[in-house]
């Protein structure tokens, strides 16, 4: 059974939200993502500035697998990256909810993280 964090919020696509800051929400993928796509050799990450509407494509993970799409959780604007990922993108895989964070959203209707995936309805699809 993959980590499910009871203090995020999850999308169906395997991404969560962390939204403690609401000014700067961090997106990431789940331990299943990971654990489905191996170790992560590059990641392309949004720019700050760049701005999506919920579902859009935003960044790309590469894997000694496969590549796969992130998708926008919310709409907003991207307030910061985690650029440590571009020298370490295995930060993903050993810390998913932590040091692997991949950006910062500022949301367009921070209400819209309500509709997202709880943590146990999250883990239920994961059965």
């Amino acid at each position: 059974m993959s980590n499910v964090p009871d203090n995020l919020r999850y999308t169906e696509s395997h991404e969560w939200v962390d939204d403690e800051d609401a000014n700067a929400i961090r997106i990431g993928i789940t331990d299943h993502a990971q654990e489905q796509l191996g170790d992560l050799v590059y990641i392309e990450l949004p720019a700050v500035g760049d701005e999506f509407d919920q579902g859009d494509t935003c960044a790309t993970v590469e894997s000694v697998k496969a590549a796969s799409d992130i998708y926008a959780p919310i709409a907003g604007e991207v307030v910061a990256v985690n650029e440590d990922l571009e020298n370490s993108p295995e930060l993903v895989n050993n810390d998913p909810y932590g040091t692997g964070w991949l950006f910062a959203i500022k949301p367009a209707d921070p209400s819209d993280v309500d509709d997202l995936l709880d943590a146990e309805t999250y883990a239920q699809q994961q059965d």
